[in-house]
Parts: C-alpha cells; structure tokens; sequence
C-alpha cells in the first residue's frame, strides 16, 4: 500500500493536479467529468454505477501505475468490509461499459493498473448549468438512472413523479449529471418553490436561462429559445400544474431543441409526456444478516446519515432486526430513513423503531436548508393532504383503516349509508393515486388499493387529533345540506383509535 502511494504521487501523469482542480480527464475516446460524475463518449453519457466510477477516479489518478486490490477497496469502501469478487464484478462491468477494450489490466500480485495515457480535456466539453453540487452519493439509483439517460435522448418530455419523500429530486439531479455533456447550451434547474405565482415564472425563467431581459409572454419565451438546445428542469412542478402546461405548451411549438424533466407528485397530462413513477429504495429480506442488509440501498442510506451523526457508528448483529422493521415501516421512503437516521445518536436504532411505530412524531426534525415542505416527513403530507377535495379527504383517512390492500366493492360496501355513499369512488380512488397518496397494487383481478405505512401513520393521525376532526367536520357540514357529517366522522375516529 505504501508502494501505491508514493505510485499516486509521483505518477508520471499529471492526472492527480487535474482531478483535484475538477478539470476533466480523456482518454482515447472517452471523458471522464470528475465533478459531475459521468464518463462521456462523443458527448454521449456511457452508463456507468457509482462504484464502477469510484474505481475509475482512483486509477485515473495513476495512469501506467498498478493499484493493489487492498487499496482500491479501501477508496471505494472505506466503511465497509468487501470480498475481492465485488471488486472484480465492477471491474468487469467498467470494462463492458468501455467498449470491452482493455484500458484496464491486471496482475494477481500487483493489482489494477489504467493502461492508456489520461490527458486534460478542454474545459469548453463541458456545457452551462447551474445544478447544486451533490454532496453524498445516490442510493439505489444507478441502474434507473441508465434507462431514463437513454430514454432521455428521445424523450422531449419526462415527468418523475411518486409520494412525498421518495427522491424525486434527487434522481432528477442524478439524472441530470449523466446527461450533462448532451446538450450544447447546458442544463438548468428551475425550483418550482420559489415561483410563488404564475405571473413570476417568466421573471424565474429568464434569470435561470441568463436571458438579457424578461420575455413578456411564454410565446415570446419559446422565440427566443427556438434556436436553443438544452435540458431544462422544473423541480416541484406541482406547485403550479397550470402554469407549467402553458409553458410546455409554448416550448413545444416553437422550441424543438428544448428537452424538459420534471419532478412533481402529480403528472401534468401533457401532450407527449412520458411519465415514470420512482420507485421504493430496496429493503432488506426478513432473514437478511449485516452483509445482506448492507447490500440493500434502504439500509445503505440509513447506515450513510447514521455515520454523519454519528462519529463511528456500524450496523451490529442485534441491529439488523430493527432496521429491517424499521425500513419496512418507512417503506424504503428515502426522506423518512433520512429523517430516522438523524435520531439514532440520541435514540438507537431500536429507540427509533419503537418511536416510529407510534407514529411520525420522530420523523418531524430534518434538515433546516431543505425548502419547508421537505423539512419533515409530515411537513412533506401536509403539502399534499391540505390540497384534497372534501371527498378525496375522507376517502384517504377511510382507507388509513386499512393494513392491507382493498378493492373498490369492498369500500363501497363500507360507504353505504354514510356521506359518501353517493360519491363516484372510482374518480376519487384515481385522484389519489394521481397525486401520489395512493398505491396500486400489482395483481390479477380487479385494482387493489393500499396506503405506504408512512403515509397511513399520517392519515390516522389526523384522525386522533381532535383539531383536525373539528376542522373537518366543520369543512364538510356545508357540502351536506340537511347531513351533519358526523355519521362518518364518528365511525372513523372510533376505529382509529384501534388502528395498528
């Protein structure tokens, strides 16, 4: 290892200087961007894990110098203890990725070795953005992250959507990463939260595209970028759903060189978008030891917040059957492990499980720069809760009732002679599931509707609070005439008091 030291600093390539300075590195036809973390090849994103690019920034830091297997583990797993066949595999799949050219040899002795000379590239390779820099790695995502890159390249319009907490954003950012060297006039992040109304957009839009001057309207806005080509992303587009179909609607009959990603827990139902709803991180099996655990990206998520609070901390052999609870009552949300991992410090791991399984109280302290409504796992509900209909509201806290899924006769059935006998249940049940609060179970038969854990803990805790109750019963007495509301009120702050 020493050997591999005196390697990387006296390598007779100036590679070290060039990454440390953030430049990026070539070689033959690739590029290696160190600071957005993607290989380029022909300005075309080559798909790559984040492993797989760990190991190629260590040895590009010495190219034509072997690295030992010890070292390169260290680097790339420095918390973790790893079989020389994990390596092997990124190996190989970094050697796939690269056109199956030998850029990277190997002795059983001496370790790995990058064989081709690494020179800078010029700095213009790399297109305008103004994305925040990524200060932890992407959990889980990599693969994802691959099939929308490339669905990207022929896509005009791509909406990630899912319920509060589950990353959207940060796989935009992710994605966003990838596709960097594609687009010749860059990629520019639009936060939807800070457009407090439809009027500010243009005024937004042009600061965030560096235009000389406010556009007066948004047909104005595409003549000016019709010549344009670049990625333009609107984070939290549901904030304004209205406003941003207009704007599409704009950018797609004068702008064709304008790709759009938006983030947002409801689809705008646009004119060719193509919608993909993020999926759970990965959670653990019930049987999982530690290794197991850590190979699943819920638990590696976990155990990476834990260790930023935490000064030392490991996952231990009587943890495992606590997080694996745990991460199954946060259903893999990245937010609320998030969230639950800064509260170990104080709580342990079992401390926090028996405090989660009360409810979201210990979820509700996060990150004080994060935008308010991302701040805490409730915070995250309200924003969507407080924007129900009056029937979608009592049909999403019937439906907290629930452990398990339930199709549509059977809610029917536990309507009849309430105030919501007479609603149209399909149309409720799909505004649900359209603004992420609701999932669909995968199966035959007809639909199966089921609430997350995280979500129906919050549902039956508006339900236990005698404020919310009032509010409710009170909101929804005027939409009745001649009926209270309280039959339904009643019967469903009675059973969730005996919710589990």
């Amino acid at each position: 290892m020493e050997k591999d030291a005196q390697a990387l600093k006296h390598g007779c390539f100036s590679a070290v200087t060039d990454m440390q300075n953030g430049t990026a590195v070539s070689f033959g036809p690739y590029t290696f961007h160190r600071q957005q973390r993607l290989v380029s090849k022909a300005g075309w994103p080559v798909p790559l894990g984040g492993r797989a690019l760990d190991i190629l920034a260590v040895l590009l830091e010495a190219p034509g110098h072997f690295i030992s297997k010890a070292t390169l583990i260290e680097r790339v797993w420095p918390n973790s203890v790893v079989e020389d066949s994990n390596l092997r595999v990124h190996i190989a799949a970094l050697r796939r990725a690269l056109d199956g050219q030998r850029w990277i040899l190997n002795h059983p002795q001496r370790g790995y070795c990058f064989a081709a000379p690494a020179q800078d590239a010029l700095p213009t390779l790399l297109p305008q953005h103004n994305l925040a820099a990524r200060l932890s790695p992407v959990w889980g995502r990599d693969e994802l992250v691959g099939v929308l890159a490339r669905r990207l390249a022929a896509q005009r319009l791509l909406t990630l959507t899912g319920v509060a907490g589950i990353g959207k954003s940060t796989l935009a950012l992710a994605l966003a990463e990838r596709v960097l060297p594609r687009y010749r006039d860059g990629v520019w992040w639009v936060d939807m939260a800070a457009v407090q109304a439809p009027s500010e957009l243009l005024d937004n839009l042009a600061k965030v595209l560096l235009l000389h001057s406010a556009p007066a309207s948004l047909n104005e806005l595409g003549r000016r970028l019709a010549s344009r080509q670049l990625l333009l992303i609107l984070d939290g587009a549901d904030l304004l759903l209205g406003a941003c179909r207009q704007l599409l609607r704009a950018l797609r009959e004068m702008a064709p060189g304008i790709s759009v990603l938006i983030t947002s827990r409801e689809a705008l139902l646009a004119p060719g978008e193509w919608v993909v709803r993020v999926p759970r991180l990965a959670m653990p099996a019930p049987s999982a030891n530690v290794e197991q655990a850590m190979a699943c990206p819920a638990v590696q998520l976990f155990v990476a917040r834990a260790r930023a609070n935490q000064q030392g901390f490991d996952l231990r052999p009587q943890d495992v059957a606590p997080l694996r609870d745990l991460c199954r009552r946060l259903d893999g949300l990245p937010l609320a492990l998030e969230l639950a991992a800064a509260q170990v410090d104080a709580l342990g791991i079992g401390g926090v499980q028996m405090q989660v399984r009360t409810g979201l109280q210990v979820l509700a302290r996060g990150r004080r720069t994060a935008v308010a409504r991302h701040r805490s796992l409730t915070a995250a509900l309200d924003w969507s809760y407080e924007r129900l209909s009056l029937p979608q509201c009592w049909l999403f806290l019937q439906l907290s009732l629930f452990k398990m899924a339930v199709t549509l006769p059977t809610l029917s059935d536990l309507v009849a002679g309430t105030e919501l006998e007479h609603a149209d249940l399909s149309y409720l049940l799909a505004r649900l599931v359209n603004v992420s609060l609701l999932n669909v179970e995968p199966g035959l038969g007809p639909p199966r509707y089921r609430l997350l854990n995280c979500v129906r803990s919050y549902a039956l805790g508006q339900l236990r609070d005698p404020r919310q109750v009032e509010r409710l019963q009170q909101g929804y007495a005027p939409c009745l005439g001649a009926f209270s509301g309280r039959p339904l009120v009643l019967q469903l702050v009675e059973q969730a008091a005996h919710a589990q």
